[in-house]
């Protein structure tokens, strides 16, 4: 093994068509010390699934025989380790369907593999610390997150944030680096019956940054999605 890389005793399970793309992948993640399982259809991948229980998976939208929200869907309903979608198809809503189907993140064709593998590891980071402890403290650029306290400081200076902007800070924190679609955020902050009122979250959103970015015209923390939704990154 190359030095610079760890060892992985885990299994990425990776579901892809296409034969080149497959073996670009699995090349680059051995490479990377991960055990991979690299499967060609999502009939094929649903079936592994049980017995190879990755602790991530990369997916592909395309495949010939189930669709692609159908398929993460079937997944996440037997796994709850992290699914990256890794696609050609531009349409937003198919990402959307995707991730409100229960992906993670999503990367689109073509893509650079120091990108897709730097995905990797901060999903694996995060599905690791979410399994050894829940995050109750989160730190980014000056600012301090305490969820036990309900504090936010900033320099040092505490930051008032209402009921909703709290909400939201910290249903984004405690998802770092996860894309969460408009529909999930306002689910999980205001509620079912309020999943078409996007224009909520973009008011708050623009709250938040104002109180908590350095530049919130050029946020570095809370990052916008086009079309689809937000993803918070420490």
């Amino acid at each position: 093994m190359r030095a610079g890389t760890m060892r992985h005793d885990a299994t990425i399970l990776v579901i892809e068509d296409d034969a080149d793309i497959r073996r670009l992948l699995v090349s680059a993640l051995v490479g990377q010390g991960y055990q991979v399982q690299a499967v060609a259809s999502g009939q094929e991948g649903l079936r592994c699934l049980p017995d190879c229980a990755p602790v991530l998976l990369l997916v592909d939208l395309g495949l010939p025989d189930i669709d692609g929200a159908e398929l993460v869907r079937s997944l996440r309903q037997q796994t709850a380790a992290p699914i990256i979608i890794v696609s050609a198809r531009q349409m937003e809503a198919e990402k959307v369907a995707a991730l409100d189907a229960g992906a993670d993140d999503f990367v689109t064709k073509p893509f650079g593999m120091p990108e897709l593998q730097a995905r990797v590891r901060a999903h694996l980071r995060r599905r690791g610390s979410e399994q050894a402890e829940p995050v109750t403290v989160v730190a980014f650029g000056d600012v301090l997150l305490d969820l036990q306290r309900h504090l936010v400081q900033r320099a040092g200076q505490p930051v008032h944030l209402t009921p909703t902007e709290f909400k939201l800070l910290e249903t984004l924190a405690t998802s770092e680096g996860k894309v969460l679609t408009h529909r999930e955020l306002l689910r999980r902050v205001w509620g079912v019956g309020y999943l078409e009122r996007t224009h909520y979250l973009r008011i708050h959103m623009a709250h938040l940054r104002g109180k908590l970015e350095a530049n919130p015209t050029q946020p570095r923390h809370f990052l916008t999605e086009t079309g689809i939704g937000y993803r918070f990154q420490a």
